[in-house]
């Protein structure tokens, strides 16, 4: 087959990870002392990677994660601020999304919350999981807008079917009733169906005291706080730091 027409069909078909291997071995003289299998062997690699590669980019742009450059590498253990590699390592593993399991981070401004958890959420991107990040008070805004323009059930279906919901700024203000029922829906739709990753300044303890009808709280703190992995934060701040600098950073996605 003529050289040309089998590059735009490869292109046609979006196996433009193969093309750009079949261009590059035309370049590469020893590459044709291989075998038919291993050549192609080659071409199938580059494809898949690509694939991947695409995969994992258009999940990071769903995912909204708010540290873009978070990631597990990155991660300072070595300023002490009540973090344990060990837990981190177990969850970097991601078989507490797999069990559908929940995450809780507390600590005070500048403790590393946020960079944690964007790492954590990363992390569950590069290993095919659906993320979704979202402030908590955000969220609550765009069920309170789907509820009065008729797209509600669209916007639960979007939440439930994410594998990892992050719900940043948990407890800033405290929640009205309405906005308790709201966040309810959310815990009950995922119970036992995706995870959630919390992140928030007000110790746990406290939380009660956000929800107005203690028959809400009790449902909240029973379905997220009782049964959640948690990572409690002292007060060390990381704002004027980057995490590890010397360590290798992540992997960049094209």
């Amino acid at each position: 087959m003529l050289r040309e027409p089998l590059m735009q069909k490869l292109y046609t078909m979006k196996l433009s990870g193969m093309a750009t291997a079949l261009e590059e071995q035309q370049q590469q003289a020893d590459l044709f002392s291989l075998s038919f299998e291993d050549r192609l062997a080659f071409l199938v690699e580059r494809e898949w990677e690509e694939r991947k590669a695409r995969k994992l980019k258009r999940r990071l742009q769903v995912a909204k994660i708010k540290q873009t450059g978070a990631c597990q590498e990155n991660i300072d253990y070595r300023t002490p601020r009540g973090l344990d590699k060990q837990t981190m390592l177990h969850l970097f593993e991601g078989q507490w999304i797999k069990e559908h399991q929940n995450v809780i981070i507390v600590g005070p401004t500048g403790s590393g919350k946020s960079y944690i958890g964007s790492a954590l959420a990363q992390k569950a991107c590069r290993m095919d999981f659906s993320v979704r990040y979202e402030r908590l008070s955000r969220l609550l805004q765009k069920i309170e807008l789907s509820h009065a323009d008729g797209s509600n059930i669209k916007l639960m279906e979007q939440l439930d079917k994410t594998q990892l919901l992050i719900l940043d700024d948990w407890g800033i203000t405290r929640w009205t009733e309405e906005e308790a029922k709201y966040l309810f829906d959310v815990l009950e739709d995922r119970n036992g169906s995706g995870s959630m990753l919390v992140i928030s300044q007000v110790p746990i303890e406290n939380w009660y005291d956000l929800i107005p009808n203690p028959s809400i709280a009790d449902a909240i703190l029973d379905r997220l706080a009782h049964s959640s992995h948690k990572i409690v934060l002292r007060g060390h701040t990381m704002r004027a730091k980057k995490e590890n600098p010397d360590l290798d950073r992540c992997r960049p996605v094209d």
